[in-house]
């Protein structure tokens, strides 16, 4: 499996690539092609054509869950195959895989709308849509895994404004947010969005889904942004006992959490353009 970094707050150093408080990834693995979230705007489609990566062949489109900063990029994948098409230009339509709720309307106080700009139905209009709480396999090795069991007290237990819910606006614990997993030979590769639900939820979540307790690395974000002193102690034991190869903090991790985390853990260095390989 091949993962490609489109979109990170940062950079890699010398590359010359754009970055945006958003995460993107492409991700190769038995011949399919995958896009994991979109930012929330073009550049993940501008960095993939510098780094010769061809949007216009994908497989699935696979949203960690609803926030502006994973969907809002969606628009323009959807204007590029539009465009591909009136060309007459080779192209694969993507079906696009994600929670439930991923659709539905998120509303913060201060800003108002902090959910998908895209309706289910006018999403459908363009790729086919695949919503599931189950986990879902898209390759022999690669899995959508669907609702994350809240298994721990010290994370996922905050909510972020409220969603729209058919009985009305309720307040939102991003039961949508999820993530994906690779079963690389020596152990799990667990690919994050944000981890509303918890890195240590999803992580525990992902063991359960591929009968695995062997942890390869852990990219994306890991939601640990300006954390509870209990949240982060909590986090730093679950990971210094999980003992992972590596992990690849990035995206909503603040560098207290980092700095943290690597006292445990190997952190390697993450920004758009970074390319890793799992066997």
């Amino acid at each position: 499996m091949k993962l490609s970094v489109l979109v990170d707050n940062n950079t890699l150093i010398d590359r010359y690539f754009l970055g945006e408080p958003a995460l993107s990834f492409f991700i190769e693995d038995d011949g399919k092609r995958i896009l994991f979230d979109t930012g929330y705007s073009d550049i993940y489609i501008r960095n993939a054509d510098k780094m010769k990566i061809d949007l216009r062949n994908l497989d699935y489109v696979v949203l960690s869950h609803g926030h502006v900063d994973h969907t809002w990029g969606l628009t323009h994948i959807i204007r590029l195959h539009m465009e591909t098409k009136n060309e007459k230009m080779i192209y694969n339509t993507p079906t696009v895989i994600g929670h439930p709720l991923i659709f539905n309307t998120k509303l913060f106080d201060s800003i108002g709308e902090i959910g998908s700009i895209l309706s289910h139905e006018k999403l459908s209009r363009h790729f086919p849509v695949h919503l599931t709480k189950d986990p879902l396999w898209l390759t022999d090795r690669l899995v959508f895994l669907g609702e994350i069991k809240r298994t721990f007290d010290f994370e996922g237990i905050d909510f972020i404004g409220q969603v729209v819910l058919e009985q009305g606006n309720v307040n939102d614990y991003i039961r949508d947010d999820t993530a994906i997993v690779y079963k690389a030979s020596e152990g799990l590769v667990i690919i994050a969005g944000c981890s509303h639900s918890g890195i240590c939820n999803i992580v525990e979540h992902a063991k359960e889904v591929c009968q695995e307790d062997r942890i390869v690395d852990i990219i994306g974000g890991f939601h640990l942004q300006n954390p509870t002193k209990k949240q982060l102690d909590n986090t730093v034991q679950y990971i210094k006992e999980l003992n992972p190869i590596k992990l690849h903090a990035c995206h909503c991790t603040d560098l207290k959490s980092k700095i943290a985390l690597s006292r445990v853990a190997n952190i390697e260095e993450v920004g758009v353009g970074l390319q890793l390989s799992y066997f």
